[in-house]
């Protein structure tokens, strides 16, 4: 096999479900090769360097096998390499995501009952055009 449609390889070495979710990705330009958007009906052979985007992440990989049929993982991993850069790059983001996350804005759990009956009579004042929450919101701190 010399040339194989990168929407099925894609597929075949499981990176998407479906060939549907392969060329969908192909076509919203999340694939490229040679830094360059390809459609899914592009040809590809061995030896490509392709980016792959999928959610947080950008993978680097070459192609080192082709297959038009979708096999086991362990037969899947076979058709492709990721490049030691792309690794690195990946782990540091994952790690910054992590870090940015433990500071994230986080709260003491659920609203009392006070501040629940503050929050319904804020939204149902917003939803009737009013500002009376400063008011009303006082009202409940003097009871």
């Amino acid at each position: 096999m010399e040339k194989v449609r990168i929407d099925k390889w894609l597929w075949a070495a499981r990176f998407f479900k479906t060939r549907s979710l392969a060329k969908q990705a192909v076509d919203g330009g999340k694939v490229h090769i040679d830094n360059q958007r390809v459609k899914a009906s592009k040809d590809i052979t061995t030896g490509l360097v392709i980016k792959i985007r999928q959610g947080w992440d950008e993978k680097e990989i070459l192609v080192t096998a082709l297959s038009d049929q979708r096999r086991g993982a362990p037969e899947a991993a076979l058709l492709y390499e990721e490049t030691e850069a792309s690794i690195a790059l990946r782990e540091k983001r994952a790690a910054e995501r992590k870090a940015a996350g433990a500071a994230s804005f986080q709260t003491d759990g659920k609203p009392s009952k006070k501040q629940r009956r503050q929050i319904h009579r804020f939204v149902r004042n917003v939803a009737q055009g009013g500002n009376q929450d400063a008011a009303n919101i006082k009202d409940d701190e003097q009871r």
